[in-house]
């Protein structure tokens, strides 16, 4: 399992959203790469990137940040926020992120989601974010008209890198993470299954550990200082998780 640390780009600020409102934003820090040297010099092993504007245009908006973060930081990064053709995985994988994030279009074209998975095995993540039980497409802005189940059997036999679920109505609110529903899908697939929204202590993070699951982002939980990311950390290599980069 991994802990990581989430860095939520808009307008070229690291932010984070209320359930994924756009109208409810806190900024937490005018330059993302020094909050993401931050995180690396805590000890993360990962970082996990977000384009808020991308996921809410539809193709990625700030990847001269991501470039200059990838460039300032010696550890790999995962983006993810407007995916949605060939040519913004190849600009995504060019501005040096080690695994794309793609959800939208897992949703609306299941058959170009796998030709993209069986192209870059291993370096995209399927990011299953749900909201009233049914997953969410376009920058969580609407439903996106399947079900979970019928989108969890088109992907079980895709080399994907794993899959991050996000309840949608936990994320940024510091309530707590769907323990129980990460758990079930950790289960479920072969994949591994990061956790995602709403996470605020470290007992969440035991928890998850203890339901195999492979990894935790964390997000408003760090900014406002409800987890300790060295603690996070030092938890981490009792329970099995990923060592300290340092």
């Amino acid at each position: 399992m991994i802990l990581y640390p989430a860095i939520d780009i808009r307008a070229g600020h690291c932010v984070r959203l209320i359930q994924g409102d756009y109208n409810r934003e806190t900024i937490f820090g005018i330059d993302p790469v020094e909050v993401a040297q931050k995180w690396v010099n805590a000890g993360a092993t990962w970082l996990h990137l977000v384009d808020l504007d991308g996921a809410k245009s539809g193709k990625p908006i700030n990847l001269e940040v991501v470039r200059a973060i990838c460039r300032a930081v010696p550890v790999p990064c995962q983006l993810g926020g407007g995916i949605r053709t060939e040519s913004d995985l190849e600009s995504v994988f060019g501005s040096g992120v080690a695994r794309a994030i793609v959800g939208t279009r897992a949703i609306d074209d299941p058959l170009r989601f796998a030709k993209w998975c069986n192209t870059y095995p291993g370096k995209i993540a399927l990011g299953l974010d749900v909201k009233d039980g049914i997953p969410a497409a376009n920058g969580w802005l609407e439903k996106g008209g399947r079900t979970l189940d019928d989108l969890i059997e088109d992907v079980t036999k895709l080399p994907l890198a794993s899959v991050i679920f996000t309840d949608i109505s936990r994320d940024g609110t510091l309530t707590g993470c769907n323990i129980l529903a990460t758990g079930q899908l950790a289960q479920r697939l072969k994949h591994e299954v990061i956790a995602s929204g709403g996470i605020c202590s470290l007992n969440e993070i035991q928890d998850l550990a203890n339901l195999g699951v492979a990894g935790a982002i964390l997000g408003r939980s760090l900014y406002e200082g409800a987890i300790n990311l060295s603690e996070a950390l030092d938890l981490a290599l009792t329970v099995g998780l990923a060592p300290k980069s340092r």
